[in-house]
């Protein structure tokens, strides 16, 4: 069936796609309470404080048995590696379409990022991963990028026989599942992101889960956990012989790098968890109206899901089919004179998802012709939850006009 771009679509569309929702009123009377507490840091009170409450709930919404709310995502990552133990220049194999804080975090870990190519569909190009997953690999960080998902049962199946831990980066993925298993808990860890553009958000902020008690002692301890304030980390039903014994083996022989949540982030945060539910449907439909209307154009294609993954999309992205770099520049300045600022990842100025632009990683830019080629035809839009199908509507005709104008005028002159 052929979806006409409706005639509003030449206009902006009436809703701004970066505004986030408001944070729910139950988080007022706690946020005031601690103004008039003064009780920000997570270790003041003897117990449940808002940041210990956090832990505790997310663990259970996640299904997993601890978590550690930390300064955010990368944070996340990074004790993520330092609790692994891995040594110095240890190589890190990620994939070569991430945000540049993932490579980021295995630097400041003092491990070696190693990049492996990326497919068109956005997800990790098994044959490249597996090419790359050689004995001199200590770990995987899997990106599940702006929330795509892998071939999880791939990876896990090459990582667990050669015994490298798997870190699940999902700051984009709360709430999506791969064959019914929550994405965050499949790897050894998953971290997940509370900035302001996600599906939970407190501006800035993270937190990871594990069902490994020594590796959450030793993040524990070096986010900041200093003296026996561990202590406050034990829950009623924890293992606490395990924990205890872990925490005592740590304690004071791991870096403190004070990376620590405040209680004022916690507090609007926990409101917030039991809207993702709702966040997570709405999300989807959003994503899979537009999608349909973009696939309906011979110039746009969205890649379909892999077929174990529930997605809990936040934005939009696709592919461009038979534009050149300027028919490409066209497209995206043809969307914002309609409304509808478009990404393109390859071809943004100093974006951070170009790992060409990722100059700190040690020698010579790596050679990913498949995800160079994708980058460049990529794109991105923000489709957040709260939009209503009609806003939807105005954003994907909005989309489809713009690549109908551009190569109409390809076409007419032949450029």
């Amino acid at each position: 069936m052929t979806l006409h771009p409706h005639p509003s679509a030449v206009s902006a569309p009436a809703a701004s796609v970066y505004d986030a929702e408001p944070i729910p009123p139950a988080a007022r009377d706690a946020i005031d309470h601690l103004l008039q507490s003064g009780d920000l840091f997570r270790y003041t009170a003897p117990e449940n404080a808002p940041v210990t409450l956090l832990e505790r709930e997310f663990a259970a919404l996640m299904g997993a048995k601890y978590a550690l709310a930390v300064s955010s995502c990368s944070a996340a990552l990074f004790l993520s590696l330092k609790a692994l133990d891995l040594p110095r220049d240890a190589r890190v194999l990620i994939p070569g379409f991430t945000f540049a804080a993932v490579p980021s975090s295995v630097v400041h870990a003092d491990c070696i990022p190693v990049l492996c190519e990326v497919g068109e569909n956005y997800r990790i190009d098994i044959n490249d991963f597996t090419a790359k997953l050689d004995d001199g690999i200590a770990a995987v960080i899997i990106s599940h990028m702006r929330g795509h998902t892998s071939d999880m049962d791939a990876i896990m199946a090459l990582c667990d026989a050669r015994g490298i831990p798997v870190i699940e980066d999902a700051a984009h993925s709360l709430g999506t599942t791969w064959a019914g298993r929550r994405i965050g808990t499949i790897g050894r860890v998953g971290c997940f992101s509370f900035q302001s553009y996600k599906l939970v958000n407190a501006g800035e902020g993270g937190i990871l889960i594990t069902d490994d008690a020594d590796l959450v002692a030793r993040a524990v301890i070096m986010s900041g956990a200093y003296e026996h304030n561990w202590s406050k980390h034990l829950a009623p039903g924890d293992n606490r012989a395990d924990l205890e014994q872990a925490f005592g083996q740590w304690q004071n022989r791991l870096p403190l790098y004070n990376l620590r949540l405040s209680n004022l982030s916690a507090a609007v945060i926990r409101p917030q968890l039991p809207e993702v539910a709702r966040r997570v449907r709405d999300g989807r439909r959003n994503h899979d109206f537009v999608a349909a209307r973009l696939d309906a154009s011979p110039w746009i294609a969205v890649p379909d899901a892999l077929p174990p993954e529930e997605r809990a999309p936040d934005s939009i992205q696709f592919n461009l089919c038979g534009l050149t770099d300027d028919d490409t520049r066209a497209f995206a300045a043809a969307a914002a004179t309609r409304g509808v600022k478009v990404q393109v990842f390859g071809l943004s100025t100093d974006n951070a998802r170009a790992f060409w632009n990722w100059h700190f990683i040690p020698g010579d830019t790596p050679d990913l012709p498949r995800t160079r080629a994708m980058l460049m035809r990529a794109c991105d839009a923000r489709l957040p939850a709260h939009l209503t199908l009609d806003q939807c509507t105005a954003i994907a005709d909005a989309l489809v006009l713009a690549a109908e104008e551009v190569m109409g005028q390809s076409r007419a002159y032949g450029t």
